[in-house]
């Protein structure tokens, strides 16, 4: 698929067949967020792969909607902000390394026929416990990662005057 193809199917998957994931594509997605760019290369993230099968009561502590269960697997992103790079005024570019290596993750997906679905409003408690993440770890951001099973609705985007400013403007 060309990028720009990808980039326009990709779209939150709110539904999965229950197909397994076959362990070459899993590996390419992973493999495409670990050569995520980050932050003066630290690459301060923790990607855990979870499966599904048998864990969805738990899993559903964590976020509760059924379908956040039915793929296969569900990917955590996780944040390790004492291992990234922080700038001179403080700020601290794990949430952004994060960011950076999951949209590499869902892209690679997307490319493979594989669906997501960005979950930052999950329960970072619940979360914790079930990974079992020290103090220094941080749940950023959940996908399921599995076969779509609905289709994508139209995307609803600002255009680009609303989201670009040129400098020829100030």
């Amino acid at each position: 698929m060309e990028f720009s193809e990808v980039v326009e199917k990709r779209y939150s998957v709110r539904a999965y067949k229950p197909d397994l994931v076959e362990d070459e594509k899993l590996r390419q997605v992973l493999e495409a967020a670990r050569l995520a760019p980050t932050a003066a290369n630290r690459q301060p993230f923790l990607l855990i792969v979870i499966h599904t099968a048998g864990r969805e009561a738990e899993l559903r502590r964590i976020y509760k909607p059924d379908w956040f269960v039915q793929a296969p697997l569900v990917v955590c992103a996780c944040g390790i902000p004492s291992q990234s790079w922080v700038r001179k005024d403080g700020k601290n570019y794990s949430d952004v390394d994060v960011a950076i290596a999951m949209d590499h993750l869902v892209l690679s997906a997307t490319n493979l026929g594989l669906g997501t679905c960005w979950i930052a409003a999950f329960d970072p408690k619940a979360a914790r416990k079930l990974l079992q993440l020290p103090d220094d770890i941080e749940p950023i951001a959940f996908t399921p990662l599995g076969y779509p099973a609905d289709r994508p609705g139209p995307k609803k985007r600002k255009t680009i005057a609303e989201l670009v400013r040129l400098d020829s403007d100030f």
